[in-house]
Protein backbone atom coordinates (compact mmCIF):
# COMPACT_ATOMS: atom_id res chain seq x y z
CA UNK A 1 0.00 0.00 0.00
CA UNK A 2 1.14 3.76 -0.75
CA UNK A 3 2.33 5.55 2.08
CA UNK A 4 -0.14 8.33 1.08
CA UNK A 5 -3.12 5.98 1.10
CA UNK A 6 -2.00 4.37 4.09
CA UNK A 7 -1.79 7.57 5.81
CA UNK A 8 -5.61 8.35 4.54
CA UNK A 9 -6.71 5.19 5.61
CA UNK A 10 -5.01 5.77 9.53
CA UNK A 11 -5.86 9.24 9.68
CA UNK A 12 -9.95 8.38 8.76
CA UNK A 13 -9.35 5.49 11.30
CA UNK A 14 -8.69 8.55 13.66
CA UNK A 15 -11.39 10.47 12.84
CA UNK A 16 -13.77 7.21 13.55
CA UNK A 17 -12.54 7.05 17.09
CA UNK A 18 -12.72 10.81 17.59
CA UNK A 19 -16.35 10.65 16.58
CA UNK A 20 -16.79 7.41 18.84
CA UNK A 21 -15.28 8.65 21.75
CA UNK A 22 -17.76 12.48 21.32
CA UNK A 23 -20.94 9.83 20.79
CA UNK A 24 -19.87 7.97 24.23
CA UNK A 25 -22.13 10.57 26.79
CA UNK A 26 -24.84 11.15 25.39
CA UNK A 27 -25.75 7.60 24.40
CA UNK A 28 -26.10 7.02 28.17
CA UNK A 29 -27.13 10.25 29.44
CA UNK A 30 -30.06 8.43 30.78
CA UNK A 31 -27.97 5.57 32.61
CA UNK A 32 -25.56 8.58 33.84
CA UNK A 33 -28.54 10.85 34.82
CA UNK A 34 -29.45 8.32 37.21
CA UNK A 35 -26.11 7.35 38.80
CA UNK A 36 -25.09 11.35 39.40
CA UNK A 37 -29.31 11.81 39.95
CA UNK A 38 -28.57 14.51 37.33
CA UNK A 39 -31.54 16.43 35.60
CA UNK A 40 -31.34 17.13 31.68
CA UNK A 41 -29.30 20.50 32.16
CA UNK A 42 -26.85 19.59 34.45
CA UNK A 43 -26.47 17.02 31.80
CA UNK A 44 -25.87 19.39 28.82
CA UNK A 45 -24.13 20.98 31.15
CA UNK A 46 -21.71 18.18 30.93
CA UNK A 47 -21.67 18.41 26.88
CA UNK A 48 -20.92 22.38 27.33
CA UNK A 49 -18.09 22.18 29.31
CA UNK A 50 -16.31 19.64 27.30
CA UNK A 51 -17.32 21.70 24.06
CA UNK A 52 -16.09 25.33 25.62
CA UNK A 53 -12.47 23.60 26.61
CA UNK A 54 -12.13 22.33 23.18
CA UNK A 55 -13.26 25.57 21.15
CA UNK A 56 -10.57 27.28 23.29
CA UNK A 57 -7.98 25.38 22.14
CA UNK A 58 -8.62 24.76 18.22
CA UNK A 59 -6.00 27.81 18.07
CA UNK A 60 -3.62 25.65 19.54
CA UNK A 61 -4.50 22.97 17.54
CA UNK A 62 -3.40 25.20 14.51
CA UNK A 63 -0.14 26.63 15.71
CA UNK A 64 0.74 22.78 16.78
CA UNK A 65 -0.60 21.68 13.12
CA UNK A 66 1.75 24.43 11.50
CA UNK A 67 5.34 23.88 13.92
CA UNK A 68 4.62 19.98 14.13
CA UNK A 69 4.44 16.72 11.88
CA UNK A 70 0.39 16.20 11.98
CA UNK A 71 0.22 12.78 12.48
CA UNK A 72 2.14 13.05 15.39
CA UNK A 73 -0.24 15.50 16.67
CA UNK A 74 -3.33 12.95 16.01
CA UNK A 75 -1.51 10.01 17.32
CA UNK A 76 -0.52 12.39 20.83
CA UNK A 77 -4.22 13.84 20.42
CA UNK A 78 -4.99 10.43 21.02
CA UNK A 79 -3.66 9.43 23.83
CA UNK A 80 -5.04 12.05 25.63
CA UNK A 81 -8.69 11.80 24.41
CA UNK A 82 -8.45 7.67 25.48
CA UNK A 83 -7.19 9.17 29.04
CA UNK A 84 -9.88 11.31 29.85
CA UNK A 85 -12.41 8.62 28.32
CA UNK A 86 -10.68 6.13 31.05
CA UNK A 87 -11.53 8.99 33.89
CA UNK A 88 -15.16 9.39 32.79
CA UNK A 89 -14.98 5.67 33.49
CA UNK A 90 -13.60 5.71 36.72
CA UNK A 91 -15.54 8.17 37.62
CA UNK A 92 -17.50 8.82 40.78
CA UNK A 93 -16.52 5.46 41.80
CA UNK A 94 -12.73 5.46 42.26
CA UNK A 95 -11.45 8.69 41.65
CA UNK A 96 -12.62 12.00 43.35
CA UNK A 97 -11.26 15.32 41.72
CA UNK A 98 -10.15 17.94 44.54
CA UNK A 99 -7.92 19.72 42.45
CA UNK A 100 -10.43 22.43 41.54
CA UNK A 101 -11.60 22.47 45.32
CA UNK A 102 -8.25 24.12 46.22
CA UNK A 103 -8.93 27.44 44.51
CA UNK A 104 -7.84 30.33 42.45
CA UNK A 105 -4.39 30.69 44.52
CA UNK A 106 -3.21 26.92 43.14
CA UNK A 107 -4.22 27.17 40.14
CA UNK A 108 -2.47 30.65 39.13
CA UNK A 109 0.76 29.11 41.19
CA UNK A 110 0.74 25.90 38.65
CA UNK A 111 -0.06 28.05 35.45
CA UNK A 112 2.93 30.17 36.81
CA UNK A 113 5.19 27.32 37.15
CA UNK A 114 4.39 26.11 33.24
CA UNK A 115 4.59 28.63 31.63
CA UNK A 116 8.08 29.89 33.20
CA UNK A 117 8.99 26.55 31.97
CA UNK A 118 7.70 27.06 28.33
CA UNK A 119 10.31 29.01 27.01
CA UNK A 120 13.14 26.49 27.87
CA UNK A 121 11.25 23.38 26.61
CA UNK A 122 9.36 24.71 23.65
CA UNK A 123 11.75 22.62 21.54
CA UNK A 124 11.19 19.23 22.75
CA UNK A 125 8.49 17.74 20.63
CA UNK A 126 6.04 16.83 23.80
CA UNK A 127 6.51 20.15 25.50
CA UNK A 128 4.40 22.63 23.88
CA UNK A 129 1.39 20.23 23.14
CA UNK A 130 1.38 19.38 27.24
CA UNK A 131 2.59 22.73 28.50
CA UNK A 132 -0.99 23.77 26.31
CA UNK A 133 -3.17 21.24 26.79
CA UNK A 134 -2.47 21.50 30.99
CA UNK A 135 -2.18 25.19 31.16
CA UNK A 136 -6.12 25.15 29.63
CA UNK A 137 -7.35 22.17 31.78
CA UNK A 138 -5.96 24.21 35.07
CA UNK A 139 -8.16 27.44 33.81
CA UNK A 140 -11.06 25.29 33.45
CA UNK A 141 -10.50 23.51 36.32
CA UNK A 142 -10.68 26.67 38.27
CA UNK A 143 -13.51 28.18 36.25
CA UNK A 144 -15.70 25.19 37.03
CA UNK A 145 -15.33 25.63 40.40
CA UNK A 146 -16.65 29.07 40.17
CA UNK A 147 -19.34 28.05 38.17
CA UNK A 148 -20.28 25.32 40.55
CA UNK A 149 -20.27 27.23 43.46
CA UNK A 150 -22.61 30.28 41.91
CA UNK A 151 -24.70 27.32 40.46
CA UNK A 152 -25.36 25.17 42.90
CA UNK A 153 -25.47 28.45 45.40
CA UNK A 154 -22.27 27.56 46.95
CA UNK A 155 -22.88 23.82 47.84
CA UNK A 156 -19.27 21.76 47.74
CA UNK A 157 -21.08 18.50 48.26
CA UNK A 158 -23.02 19.05 45.06
CA UNK A 159 -20.47 20.40 42.91
CA UNK A 160 -18.10 17.80 44.26
CA UNK A 161 -20.41 15.12 43.19
CA UNK A 162 -20.27 16.13 39.16
CA UNK A 163 -16.49 17.64 39.33
CA UNK A 164 -14.75 14.33 38.55
CA UNK A 165 -16.93 13.91 35.43
CA UNK A 166 -17.06 17.46 34.24
CA UNK A 167 -13.40 17.85 34.77
CA UNK A 168 -12.76 14.32 32.73
CA UNK A 169 -15.09 15.47 29.97
CA UNK A 170 -12.68 18.90 30.04
CA UNK A 171 -9.42 16.71 29.09
CA UNK A 172 -11.08 14.65 26.36
CA UNK A 173 -12.25 17.95 24.62
CA UNK A 174 -8.77 18.97 24.38
CA UNK A 175 -7.52 15.86 22.72
CA UNK A 176 -10.25 16.10 20.50
CA UNK A 177 -9.37 19.91 19.83
CA UNK A 178 -5.76 18.94 18.76
CA UNK A 179 -6.95 16.38 16.25
CA UNK A 180 -9.63 17.82 14.40
CA UNK A 181 -8.04 20.37 12.41
CA UNK A 182 -4.86 18.29 11.77
CA UNK A 183 -6.95 15.87 10.23
CA UNK A 184 -9.30 18.10 8.00
CA UNK A 185 -6.42 20.29 6.77
CA UNK A 186 -4.11 16.48 5.54
CA UNK A 187 -7.92 15.76 3.66
CA UNK A 188 -7.48 18.98 1.65
CA UNK A 189 -4.06 19.02 0.94
CA UNK A 190 -4.37 15.61 -0.80
CA UNK A 191 -6.94 16.97 -2.65
CA UNK A 192 -7.82 19.28 -5.73
CA UNK A 193 -10.39 21.23 -6.62
CA UNK A 194 -12.46 18.43 -8.43
CA UNK A 195 -12.57 15.88 -5.63
CA UNK A 196 -11.95 17.74 -2.67
CA UNK A 197 -15.73 17.52 -1.49
CA UNK A 198 -15.95 13.53 -3.01
CA UNK A 199 -13.13 13.30 0.08
CA UNK A 200 -14.58 15.67 2.64
CA UNK A 201 -17.85 13.69 1.93
CA UNK A 202 -15.85 9.81 2.84
CA UNK A 203 -14.28 11.67 5.61
CA UNK A 204 -17.55 12.40 7.19
CA UNK A 205 -18.48 8.52 6.33
CA UNK A 206 -15.93 6.97 8.13
CA UNK A 207 -16.23 9.55 10.93
CA UNK A 208 -20.15 8.74 11.20
CA UNK A 209 -19.22 5.11 11.53
CA UNK A 210 -17.36 6.11 14.86
CA UNK A 211 -20.47 7.91 16.26
CA UNK A 212 -22.63 4.83 14.84
CA UNK A 213 -20.15 2.36 17.01
CA UNK A 214 -19.54 4.94 20.20
CA UNK A 215 -23.54 4.92 20.18
CA UNK A 216 -24.40 1.49 19.56
CA UNK A 217 -21.85 -0.12 21.81
CA UNK A 218 -22.57 2.47 24.73
CA UNK A 219 -26.34 1.59 24.26
CA UNK A 220 -26.40 -2.04 24.05
CA UNK A 221 -23.75 -2.45 26.86
CA UNK A 222 -25.75 0.12 29.17
CA UNK A 223 -28.38 -2.24 31.00
CA UNK A 224 -25.30 -4.81 31.37
CA UNK A 225 -23.09 -5.47 34.59
CA UNK A 226 -19.97 -7.10 34.54
CA UNK A 227 -18.15 -7.91 37.63
CA UNK A 228 -20.30 -5.30 39.40
CA UNK A 229 -19.07 -2.78 37.07
CA UNK A 230 -22.36 -0.85 35.11
CA UNK A 231 -21.90 -1.59 31.18
CA UNK A 232 -21.91 1.98 30.10
CA UNK A 233 -18.48 1.79 31.67
CA UNK A 234 -17.26 -0.60 30.27
CA UNK A 235 -17.86 0.58 27.07
CA UNK A 236 -15.63 3.87 28.00
CA UNK A 237 -13.32 1.73 28.98
CA UNK A 238 -13.24 0.08 25.44
CA UNK A 239 -13.70 3.32 23.28
CA UNK A 240 -10.04 4.25 25.40
CA UNK A 241 -8.26 0.93 24.90
CA UNK A 242 -8.66 1.43 20.66
CA UNK A 243 -8.06 4.92 20.63
CA UNK A 244 -4.89 3.97 22.24
CA UNK A 245 -4.04 1.32 19.64
CA UNK A 246 -5.12 3.56 16.93
CA UNK A 247 -2.68 6.36 18.08
CA UNK A 248 -0.14 4.04 18.10
CA UNK A 249 -0.64 3.14 14.65
CA UNK A 250 -1.05 6.70 13.33
CA UNK A 251 2.11 7.22 15.35
CA UNK A 252 4.18 4.59 13.70
CA UNK A 253 2.84 4.23 10.07
CA UNK A 254 1.18 7.73 8.91
CA UNK A 255 3.53 10.21 7.12
CA UNK A 256 2.92 13.81 7.14
CA UNK A 257 3.71 15.72 3.61
CA UNK A 258 5.39 18.55 5.19
CA UNK A 259 7.40 16.29 6.55
CA UNK A 260 8.67 13.80 3.88
CA UNK A 261 11.72 12.71 6.20
CA UNK A 262 9.37 11.65 8.69
CA UNK A 263 10.64 14.83 11.40
CA UNK A 264 8.61 15.45 14.42
CA UNK A 265 8.95 19.43 14.48
CA UNK A 266 9.50 21.99 11.72
CA UNK A 267 12.87 23.15 13.93
CA UNK A 268 14.34 19.87 12.41
CA UNK A 269 14.29 20.97 9.16
CA UNK A 270 14.80 25.13 9.72
CA UNK A 271 15.69 26.76 12.73
CA UNK A 272 15.02 30.14 11.71
CA UNK A 273 12.46 31.71 13.75
CA UNK A 274 11.57 32.41 17.35
CA UNK A 275 9.12 31.35 19.69
CA UNK A 276 7.47 34.83 19.71
CA UNK A 277 8.14 35.61 16.23
CA UNK A 278 6.07 32.47 15.10
CA UNK A 279 3.45 33.15 17.78
CA UNK A 280 3.33 36.59 16.03
CA UNK A 281 3.36 34.76 12.61
CA UNK A 282 0.27 32.99 13.60
CA UNK A 283 -1.98 35.66 14.99
CA UNK A 284 -1.26 37.86 11.41
CA UNK A 285 -2.41 34.91 9.72
CA UNK A 286 -5.22 33.87 11.82
CA UNK A 287 -6.17 37.95 11.45
CA UNK A 288 -6.17 37.42 7.40
CA UNK A 289 -7.85 34.68 7.88
CA UNK A 290 -11.05 36.32 9.94
CA UNK A 291 -11.19 39.37 7.36
CA UNK A 292 -12.57 37.36 4.54
CA UNK A 293 -15.78 37.51 4.10
CA UNK A 294 -16.65 34.22 2.96
CA UNK A 295 -15.32 32.94 5.92
CA UNK A 296 -16.96 35.21 8.00
CA UNK A 297 -20.51 34.31 6.38
CA UNK A 298 -19.59 30.35 6.46
CA UNK A 299 -19.01 30.76 10.38
CA UNK A 300 -22.17 32.85 10.96
CA UNK A 301 -24.09 29.92 9.36
CA UNK A 302 -21.77 27.59 11.34
CA UNK A 303 -23.01 29.00 14.23
CA UNK A 304 -26.52 28.47 13.75
CA UNK A 305 -25.96 25.05 11.93
CA UNK A 306 -24.54 23.12 14.09
CA UNK A 307 -26.59 24.27 16.82
CA UNK A 308 -29.02 21.33 15.61
CA UNK A 309 -26.32 18.82 15.43
CA UNK A 310 -25.46 19.74 19.25
CA UNK A 311 -28.99 19.30 20.53
CA UNK A 312 -29.26 16.53 18.71
CA UNK A 313 -27.77 14.89 21.67
CA UNK A 314 -30.86 14.39 23.49
CA UNK A 315 -31.89 12.29 20.79
CA UNK A 316 -31.09 8.74 22.43
CA UNK A 317 -32.69 10.35 25.60
CA UNK A 318 -35.89 11.22 23.63
CA UNK A 319 -36.46 7.82 22.05
CA UNK A 320 -36.21 5.85 25.62
CA UNK A 321 -38.58 8.63 27.33
CA UNK A 322 -40.62 7.39 24.07
CA UNK A 323 -40.92 4.01 25.01
CA UNK A 324 -38.13 2.57 22.89
CA UNK A 325 -35.23 0.13 24.32
CA UNK A 326 -32.04 0.45 24.69
CA UNK A 327 -31.83 -1.81 21.74
CA UNK A 328 -34.56 -0.43 19.46
CA UNK A 329 -32.77 3.17 20.36
CA UNK A 330 -29.26 1.91 19.56
CA UNK A 331 -30.81 0.79 16.01
CA UNK A 332 -33.00 4.24 15.31
CA UNK A 333 -29.92 6.09 16.23
CA UNK A 334 -27.58 3.71 14.13
CA UNK A 335 -29.77 4.51 11.26
CA UNK A 336 -29.77 7.89 11.80
CA UNK A 337 -26.26 7.85 11.36
CA UNK A 338 -26.06 5.84 9.16
CA UNK A 339 -27.72 8.65 7.06
CA UNK A 340 -25.51 11.10 7.72
CA UNK A 341 -22.87 9.00 6.89
CA UNK A 342 -24.42 8.47 3.45
CA UNK A 343 -25.52 12.02 2.88
CA UNK A 344 -22.22 13.29 3.72
CA UNK A 345 -20.89 11.48 0.47
CA UNK A 346 -23.74 11.93 -1.80
CA UNK A 347 -23.58 16.01 -0.75
CA UNK A 348 -19.83 15.83 -1.40
CA UNK A 349 -20.38 14.21 -4.98
CA UNK A 350 -23.27 16.58 -5.89
CA UNK A 351 -20.95 19.26 -5.07
CA UNK A 352 -18.08 18.52 -6.85
CA UNK A 353 -20.58 17.94 -10.07
CA UNK A 354 -22.71 21.10 -9.49
CA UNK A 355 -19.34 23.56 -8.94
CA UNK A 356 -18.32 22.36 -12.53
CA UNK A 357 -21.42 23.12 -13.94
CA UNK A 358 -21.99 26.67 -11.65
CA UNK A 359 -18.98 27.09 -10.30
CA UNK A 360 -19.73 30.30 -8.17
CA UNK A 361 -23.30 29.59 -7.22
CA UNK A 362 -23.59 25.35 -6.91
CA UNK A 363 -21.96 24.59 -3.68
CA UNK A 364 -23.91 27.50 -2.01
CA UNK A 365 -27.29 26.42 -4.11
CA UNK A 366 -27.16 22.71 -2.39
CA UNK A 367 -26.67 23.58 1.27
CA UNK A 368 -29.85 25.58 0.99
CA UNK A 369 -31.59 22.91 -0.31
CA UNK A 370 -30.15 20.48 2.69
CA UNK A 371 -30.56 23.24 5.44
CA UNK A 372 -34.23 24.19 4.20
CA UNK A 373 -35.36 20.32 3.48
CA UNK A 374 -34.52 20.17 7.24
CA UNK A 375 -37.29 22.16 9.13
CA UNK A 376 -40.69 20.20 7.97
CA UNK A 377 -39.06 16.75 8.14
CA UNK A 378 -38.03 17.57 11.64
CA UNK A 379 -41.37 18.83 12.50
CA UNK A 380 -42.82 15.95 11.16
CA UNK A 381 -40.44 13.48 13.15
CA UNK A 382 -40.48 15.11 16.65
CA UNK A 383 -43.92 16.55 16.66
CA UNK A 384 -46.34 14.82 14.35
CA UNK A 385 -45.39 10.88 14.65
CA UNK A 386 -46.66 9.30 18.43
CA UNK A 387 -44.54 9.10 21.28
CA UNK A 388 -44.50 4.98 21.47
CA UNK A 389 -42.47 2.14 20.63
CA UNK A 390 -45.01 0.65 18.23
CA UNK A 391 -43.92 3.11 15.26
CA UNK A 392 -40.72 1.71 15.03
CA UNK A 393 -40.51 1.94 11.04
CA UNK A 394 -42.04 5.26 10.94
CA UNK A 395 -39.44 6.61 13.46
CA UNK A 396 -36.25 4.99 11.70
CA UNK A 397 -37.83 5.93 7.94
CA UNK A 398 -37.82 9.57 9.15
CA UNK A 399 -34.37 9.43 10.96
CA UNK A 400 -33.26 8.38 7.49
CA UNK A 401 -34.49 10.63 5.42
CA UNK A 402 -33.90 14.12 7.58
CA UNK A 403 -30.18 12.32 8.49
CA UNK A 404 -29.74 12.02 4.68
CA UNK A 405 -30.79 15.27 3.96
CA UNK A 406 -29.27 18.09 6.72
CA UNK A 407 -25.76 16.10 6.18
CA UNK A 408 -24.36 17.76 2.62
CA UNK A 409 -23.66 21.45 4.07
CA UNK A 410 -19.95 20.50 5.46
CA UNK A 411 -18.68 18.11 2.79
CA UNK A 412 -20.40 19.61 -0.52
CA UNK A 413 -19.81 23.83 0.85
CA UNK A 414 -18.16 24.63 3.92
CA UNK A 415 -15.11 22.25 3.72
CA UNK A 416 -14.01 23.03 0.12
CA UNK A 417 -14.37 26.54 0.10
CA UNK A 418 -12.09 27.10 3.00
CA UNK A 419 -9.51 25.40 1.20
CA UNK A 420 -10.15 27.86 -2.02
CA UNK A 421 -10.40 31.07 -0.17
CA UNK A 422 -7.12 30.68 1.55
CA UNK A 423 -3.54 29.76 0.54
CA UNK A 424 -2.52 26.17 1.11
CA UNK A 425 -0.47 26.85 4.21
CA UNK A 426 -3.22 28.80 6.04
CA UNK A 427 -5.73 26.06 5.62
CA UNK A 428 -4.99 24.19 9.31
CA UNK A 429 -5.37 28.01 10.49
CA UNK A 430 -8.63 28.30 8.60
CA UNK A 431 -9.95 25.02 9.83
CA UNK A 432 -9.31 25.28 13.32
CA UNK A 433 -10.33 28.78 13.72
CA UNK A 434 -13.85 27.70 12.02
CA UNK A 435 -14.02 25.16 14.78
CA UNK A 436 -13.05 27.23 17.43
CA UNK A 437 -16.10 29.86 16.52
CA UNK A 438 -18.42 27.14 15.65
CA UNK A 439 -18.21 25.39 18.76
CA UNK A 440 -18.23 28.19 21.26
CA UNK A 441 -22.02 29.13 21.04
CA UNK A 442 -23.17 25.51 19.07
CA UNK A 443 -21.98 23.77 22.51
CA UNK A 444 -25.02 25.86 24.25
CA UNK A 445 -27.62 23.95 22.72
CA UNK A 446 -27.04 20.61 25.09
CA UNK A 447 -28.09 23.15 27.95
CA UNK A 448 -30.64 25.27 26.15
CA UNK A 449 -32.68 22.22 25.29
CA UNK A 450 -32.57 20.75 28.52
CA UNK A 451 -33.74 24.27 30.13
CA UNK A 452 -36.40 24.82 27.35
CA UNK A 453 -37.78 21.09 28.25
CA UNK A 454 -37.82 22.09 31.71
CA UNK A 455 -38.84 25.79 31.94
CA UNK A 456 -40.85 26.02 29.29
CA UNK A 457 -42.16 22.89 27.92
CA UNK A 458 -43.05 21.49 31.04
CA UNK A 459 -40.77 18.03 31.72
CA UNK A 460 -40.76 17.23 35.14
CA UNK A 461 -37.64 14.52 36.58
CA UNK A 462 -38.89 11.46 37.87
CA UNK A 463 -38.33 10.69 41.43
CA UNK A 464 -35.64 8.29 42.03
CA UNK A 465 -37.16 4.85 41.49
CA UNK A 466 -40.19 5.76 40.25
CA UNK A 467 -41.31 3.97 37.01
CA UNK A 468 -44.34 6.61 36.33
CA UNK A 469 -44.60 5.67 32.41
CA UNK A 470 -46.89 8.38 32.06
CA UNK A 471 -44.53 10.86 33.53
CA UNK A 472 -42.02 9.99 30.80
CA UNK A 473 -44.38 10.10 28.18
CA UNK A 474 -44.59 13.36 29.23
CA UNK A 475 -41.17 14.21 29.17
CA UNK A 476 -40.94 12.73 25.83
CA UNK A 477 -43.14 15.26 24.40
CA UNK A 478 -41.87 17.95 25.93
CA UNK A 479 -38.35 17.13 24.78
CA UNK A 480 -39.21 16.70 21.61
CA UNK A 481 -40.79 20.73 21.54
CA UNK A 482 -37.55 21.54 22.85
CA UNK A 483 -35.33 19.74 20.43
CA UNK A 484 -37.42 21.23 17.65
CA UNK A 485 -36.75 24.90 18.63
CA UNK A 486 -33.44 24.11 18.96
CA UNK A 487 -33.45 22.96 15.40
CA UNK A 488 -36.07 24.23 13.26
CA UNK A 489 -35.08 27.99 13.90
CA UNK A 490 -31.30 27.69 13.72
CA UNK A 491 -31.98 25.96 10.30
CA UNK A 492 -33.85 28.41 9.30
CA UNK A 493 -31.32 31.02 9.83
CA UNK A 494 -28.34 29.16 7.99
CA UNK A 495 -30.12 28.42 4.88
CA UNK A 496 -30.60 32.57 5.18
CA UNK A 497 -26.87 33.23 5.76
CA UNK A 498 -26.08 31.00 3.18
CA UNK A 499 -27.55 33.69 0.42
CA UNK A 500 -24.43 35.87 1.54
CA UNK A 501 -22.31 33.63 0.42
CA UNK A 502 -23.32 34.22 -3.80
CA UNK A 503 -21.75 38.04 -3.26
CA UNK A 504 -18.25 36.91 -1.41
CA UNK A 505 -17.72 33.61 -2.56
CA UNK A 506 -16.32 34.08 -6.35
CA UNK A 507 -14.19 37.27 -5.11
CA UNK A 508 -12.28 35.38 -2.38
CA UNK A 509 -11.71 32.64 -4.34
CA UNK A 510 -10.35 34.64 -7.15
CA UNK A 511 -8.37 36.47 -4.96
CA UNK A 512 -6.79 33.64 -3.35
CA UNK A 513 -6.20 32.29 -6.61
CA UNK A 514 -4.47 35.71 -7.31
CA UNK A 515 -2.09 35.39 -4.08
CA UNK A 516 -0.77 31.75 -4.79
CA UNK A 517 0.08 33.00 -9.13
CA UNK A 518 2.12 35.66 -7.23
CA UNK A 519 3.82 33.29 -4.57
CA UNK A 520 4.74 31.12 -7.27
CA UNK A 521 5.61 33.58 -9.95
CA UNK A 522 8.53 35.22 -6.88
CA UNK A 523 9.57 31.86 -6.36
CA UNK A 524 10.17 30.80 -9.81
CA UNK A 525 11.89 33.71 -10.40
CA UNK A 526 14.32 33.02 -7.27
CA UNK A 527 14.68 29.70 -8.50
CA UNK A 528 15.86 30.95 -11.97
CA UNK A 529 18.63 33.15 -10.26
CA UNK A 530 16.79 36.57 -10.64
CA UNK A 531 18.53 38.96 -8.36
CA UNK A 532 15.62 39.58 -5.85
CA UNK A 533 17.64 41.17 -3.28
CA UNK A 534 20.27 43.27 -2.34
CA UNK A 535 22.07 46.53 -3.26
CA UNK A 536 21.42 46.15 -7.23
CA UNK A 537 17.90 45.45 -6.77
CA UNK A 538 14.82 45.56 -5.50
CA UNK A 539 11.40 44.16 -5.41
CA UNK A 540 8.49 45.34 -2.94
CA UNK A 541 5.45 43.73 -2.50
CA UNK A 542 2.83 45.93 -0.93
CA UNK A 543 -0.36 43.32 0.00
CA UNK A 544 -2.81 45.83 2.11
CA UNK A 545 -5.22 44.03 3.73
CA UNK A 546 -4.64 40.83 1.16
CA UNK A 547 -8.02 39.38 1.73
CA UNK A 548 -10.18 42.86 1.96
CA UNK A 549 -11.18 45.25 -0.32
CA UNK A 550 -8.39 47.29 -0.58
CA UNK A 551 -6.53 46.85 -3.82
CA UNK A 552 -2.82 44.59 -4.00
CA UNK A 553 -0.01 46.63 -5.23
CA UNK A 554 3.22 45.22 -7.02
CA UNK A 555 6.16 47.30 -7.83
CA UNK A 556 9.12 45.58 -8.83
CA UNK A 557 12.72 47.98 -9.87
CA UNK A 558 15.63 46.20 -11.69
CA UNK A 559 18.46 48.32 -11.63
CA UNK A 560 21.19 45.57 -12.83
CA UNK A 561 20.85 44.77 -16.27
CA UNK A 562 24.33 42.32 -16.41
CA UNK A 563 22.51 40.11 -14.81
CA UNK A 564 20.11 39.59 -17.47
CA UNK A 565 21.01 38.79 -20.85
CA UNK A 566 18.92 40.75 -22.74
CA UNK A 567 20.82 39.73 -26.24
CA UNK A 568 18.88 36.18 -25.47
CA UNK A 569 15.96 35.95 -27.60
CA UNK A 570 14.65 33.48 -24.59
CA UNK A 571 15.58 35.69 -22.22
CA UNK A 572 13.86 38.42 -23.56
CA UNK A 573 10.52 36.45 -24.01
CA UNK A 574 10.76 35.23 -20.42
CA UNK A 575 10.99 38.54 -19.73
CA UNK A 576 8.32 39.95 -21.11
CA UNK A 577 6.09 37.53 -20.38
CA UNK A 578 6.61 37.53 -16.78
CA UNK A 579 6.46 41.52 -17.04
CA UNK A 580 2.76 41.48 -18.82
CA UNK A 581 1.85 38.29 -16.30
CA UNK A 582 2.13 40.78 -13.11
CA UNK A 583 0.72 43.89 -15.73
CA UNK A 584 -2.53 41.65 -15.92
CA UNK A 585 -2.62 40.97 -11.96
CA UNK A 586 -2.64 44.51 -11.01
CA UNK A 587 -5.24 45.27 -13.74
CA UNK A 588 -7.29 42.30 -12.28
CA UNK A 589 -7.02 43.76 -8.82
CA UNK A 590 -7.80 47.33 -9.48
CA UNK A 591 -10.72 46.28 -11.35
CA UNK A 592 -12.11 44.30 -8.55
CA UNK A 593 -11.93 47.24 -6.55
Amino acid sequence: MRSETLTLVLVNLAGIMERADESLLPAVYKEVGAALHADPTRLGSLTLFRSIVQSSCYPIAAYLAIRHNRVHIIAYGAFLWAAATFLVAFSSTFFQWRVACQGSYVAHSQLDGIWSMALILFTEEFSLPWICCTSNFLIFNEGLYVLGKVAYKGKDSIYGMENHVAVSRALNGIGLAIVAPAIQSLVADSTDDNNRGTAFGWLQLTSNFGSVIGGFLSLMMAPVTFMGIHGWRISFHLVGIISVTVGILVRIFAHDPHFPDGGADISDQVRTKSFHSEVKDLFQEAKAVVKIPSFQIIVAQGVTGSFPWSAMSFAAMWLELSGFSHGKTAFLIGMFVLATSLGGLFGGRMGDKLSKRLPNSGRIILSQISSASGIPLAAVLLLALPSNASTLAMHGLFLFITGFCISWNAPATNNPIFAEIVPEKSRTSIYALDRSFESVLSSFAPPVVGILAQHVYGYKPVPEGSEDITTDRGNAASLAKALYTAIGIPLALCCLIYSFLYFTYPRDRERAQMDALIESELQTLELDGWPLRGEDSHVELEAKELYTEEQSVIEMDYEVRNSLDLDDDSDEKILLYRQLTFANLGDSTAGEK
